[in-house]
This record gives structure tokens, sequence and C-alpha cells, in this order.
């Protein structure tokens, strides 16, 4: 049998294997580009505290400030957020924007420090930023040589400014919302526009924050300026003013309304994050018990000597423990879990089960009673402004006697919850106010005997001056009008 030959490459196939060895090599080359960002993303998150959400979920006073940051743009967003946000009870939105005229202006130091004193005293939860109206001005390095806008040494700068502002927000701890520029109708100054664009992009994604790009929120059918185009309602109205850089009142409104719909997506996120799982890390078990303290079970009561007072049995004058209490059985249990490293760990986690005093369990016994009414009712819930939960207690009327054994109720079915809960309408009874039939049904006819009329009613039917009339069931009787007599005049 002969033996096989080697097979020959040809031309074609080191072409192709060196074009997969390119692809691979740009990709790796991707990922080691993203992956330093990546990890100072991580990284801003975790110094912060804010978990996996961007806005962090435990805010001073568990409203959220919010503050504008800007030029003449920023004050049009700033009305159009307070119509947008008026409705919304999680955060507070200040009266008024900060001015900030550009980061390419000569008093843009000036300015940068006043703002950092501000956030000192006053820091905010939510920061929006909105800059570059004016920042289309060129510059001078040290030499005395014109920097003309667009060029690389001019965006170099404009980045490095805006990296400036951004840091001093982000020492606070701000969560940052960078609103990018909108076309404009002059064609330079729209390429200026975009190519300001991309440098707050850049500069927002290196440092953990986010951009809000509104650019192709505004442009008509063909991609181009129109003063004019749809609202948040559809219809077509005037958008922008003057010559076509600012907004209308409408314009502010859907200017405003790319903003909000980030942040009130980062804001639902947050407050689903404030929801923080049994033995969670470190950082989520620091936010609930800061001062890391611990429950230590209290020394079982002294026995008190016959023929004793309280005082002097040392019991300071509390009462014993009573016999119904159930003491605290704390326990824990061990999950096997994979790691981010692939690895099998054992997680422990502290199953707690505090000390239920006495009273408390009767209180729950009695209520849980089928033979005996809860005096409380039923409860309702509902999530309110501010974090904040609302209870009302609602107890149906019961037209049996007091302590008379009922049957237990599903929630569900009693009156109170189909009604105001569920928007059910409950079936009508024949006769009451709520029974709206027609036509309206005929009543039954009944024969009243003799005997059963009221003594004057027997009278005129004996002497035949009124005539018997069948009674109505449940029916008033008709009120029939006074007919007046009409008086002849006399003639004279």
């Amino acid at each position: 049998m002969a033996a096989s030959r080697p097979k020959q490459r040809t031309g074609t196939d080191v072409l192709m294997r060196f074009s997969r060895f390119l692809r691979f090599a740009a990709a790796f080359a991707a990922v080691v580009a993203v992956l330093p960002v990546g990890l100072a993303l991580q990284s801003r998150a975790e110094d912060d505290g804010f978990g996996s959400g961007f806005i962090n979920p435990f805010p001073k006073g568990d409203i959220y400030k919010i503050m504008v940051i800007g030029d003449d743009l920023a004050e049009g967003l700033q009305m159009g957020l307070q119509e947008a946000l008026i409705t919304e009870g999680r955060v507070s939105l200040a009266p008024k924007h900060a001015f900030l005229n550009g980061v390419m202006r000569p008093d843009f130091d000036d300015k940068l420090t006043a703002l950092e004193t501000d956030l000192k005293v006053d820091p905010p939860h939510i920061a929006i930023v909105m800059l570059g109206l004016w920042d289309r001005v060129s510059l001078r390095n040290d030499a005395g040589k014109k920097i003309p806008v667009g060029t690389p040494d001019w965006q170099s700068e404009y980045g490095r400014r805006a990296e400036r502002l951004l840091s001093v927000l982000k020492q606070s701890k701000i969560a940052v919302y960078s609103v990018g520029l909108p076309n404009v109708r002059k064609y330079d100054a729209n390429e200026d526009a975009q190519m300001m664009n991309e440098v707050l992009r850049d500069r927002a994604f290196v440092n953990g924050m986010k951009f809000v790009d509104i650019y192709s929120g505004f442009l008509d059918e063909q991609g181009g300026f129109s003063a004019w185009g749809p609202d948040l309602t559809g219809k077509i109205v005037k958008l922008r003013d003057g010559e076509g850089l600012y907004f209308t009142i409408a314009g502010n409104r859907k200017l405003a309304h790319f903003v909000e719909r980030d942040l009130r997506r980062d804001l639902n996120q947050a407050r689903a994050e404030r929801t923080v799982p049994l033995a969670g890390n470190e950082t989520e078990q620091a936010k609930i018990n800061p001062g890391k303290a611990t429950v230590k079970e209290s020394a079982p009561a002294a026995s008190p000597q016959p023929g004793r007072s309280a005082a002097a049995n040392g019991t300071g004058g509390s009462e014993p423990a009573s016999e119904g209490d159930q003491k605290a059985d704390n326990g824990r249990i061990s999950l096997k879990t994979i790691a981010a490293n692939g690895r099998e760990e054992v997680v422990t986690l502290d199953i707690v089960r505090p000390a239920i005093p006495a009273t408390v369990v009767a209180l729950v016994t009695r209520n849980q009673s089928a033979e005996k009414a809860t005096p409380m009712g039923q409860v309702l819930i509902d999530q309110i402004a501010g974090g904040l939960s609302m209870m009302s207690t609602i107890t149906p009327p019961s037209s049996q006697a007091a302590g008379a054994a009922r049957g237990a109720v599903s929630p569900t079915q009693t009156p109170y919850y189909r009604v105001l809960v569920k928007g059910e309408r409950l079936t009508p009874r024949p006769g009451r106010a709520d029974d709206i039939v027609w036509p309206r049904p005929e009543p039954k006819l009944i024969d009243i005997e003799k005997s059963d009329l009221p003594r004057n009613k027997k009278s005129e039917l004996e002497t035949g001056t009124a005539a018997a009339e069948p009674a109505v069931l449940d029916e008033p009787p008709a009120v029939r009008p006074v007919q007046k007599s009409k008086k002849k005049k006399s003639a004279n």
C-alpha cells in the first residue's frame, strides 16, 4: 500500500490563514484597549458604592437633588425638566441652573473654582451638563500662535478642559449626564457641533459618565436642519428659534425628554437595588448596619423569691419573661456556588430568627383565629413619594352579632377590594339606588284583608266613601296633586 503524500499548501491557503491571523490580532488589540477603560469604570462603581447601577440607590433623605450646569441651552433644558419632572416625587430639581458659559472662555478657571465651592457646600446627587454653544472660539498657544477651531490641537485642549469640569463633579461622587449639542442651521457651525460631541462623548465615557446624544432627535426627514418638527404628541410645531441655535418652549420640552428617558430608567434601577439580598457583599452590609452593631440576648430574669417584692429581688420592677415567649434561634446554612474565576466555593448565609415576645404571639394567634374577627380589619399598603409606605386599614361592617363566628373570606373577594382595588361593580339589589334597569319592573300586587286595614280605612270601606284599592308592596302611597277650585267672578 502506497504511503500518502503530504498535502501541499497553495497560495490561497496561505492568504486565508494570514487573514485569519490579522483578524485575531485586531480583536485582541481591541480587547486590550477597552480593558483599562472597563476596569476604570468598575473601580469607580466600587469606590462610589453605587453597585451595578449608575445612580446611588441610597441618597441622603431619599430624595435625589438634581442640578443643571451649562450655558443658555442649559437654561432652556432647565425649564423643560421642570415640566417633565413635576410629578416625580423622587427628585428635587434646583430652581435655577448653574451658569457656565463654556470651557473655552477666558473666565473658565474662575467659573470652575466658584462651581467647586458651591458643590462643597450643597452637593447634588445628579448633575446634567450641557455646554458648547459659546465654545467655538480660537485659541493661542504659549508662543502666541493662533489655534483654529477643529484642529487636533484645539480638540486636545477642548477635551482637557472638559475633563477638568467632569473631574470636579466626579470628586463629589455625582452621577453626571453630559448632554450633546443639537444640529444648527449654518453648515460650518453644524460640523463643529458634531466634532465637539465626539470629544465630549469620549471624555464622558472615560470618566464613567453618561452621554445623552440629542443630535439625531431634531433632524428632518432628509437629515438636515429644520425649525419645525414633531413634538412629544406627534404634532408638527416650531421647535427652534432665532438663528437656529435656541429652542422654543415645545423644543425645550422635547430636549428634556431625551434626558428624562435615561434619568427615569436609572432611577428605577436604583430603586430596585434598594432591596438588598440576605447576606450581601460587604458594601451592601455596610449600608444596612454601618456601626456593625450586634444583638445581644438579654439574660433570663431571676425568679423572684416568695415573700419579697420586685425591688428586693433585684429585678428593678420589670416583669419576668412570659411562658409564651419565643427565644431567638439564629442559624447558618452553607451553599455551593461558582465564583467569577470558575472555581467552586462555599458561601455561608446567616438565617436570623429574632426573639418574639408572648404578647406578639398572642396577637398574631388572635388575628389568625377563624372564630373571632380581627379588630384591625384588612391592611392596604401603597408606595408614596419620598420612599415611604402608606398603610390603610379597612374593616367591613358585619351584620352578625358581636362575637358570632364567621367564615374566613379571601381578601380578594371582599367588597372593598373588588370595588376600590380591582374596580369591579357590585351586583345591584332590586329596588336599591344603584339598580338602574329599564324599563322598571311592575310591582307585585297583594290582596289586603279588611281586618288588616287601619280603623279609618275600615270606616271608609263600610260607608262607601272611598274605593278599596289593592296595596302595592314596598311602594309608598301616591301623593295626588290638590286641585284648586276656580272662583267665578261675580258680575257687577
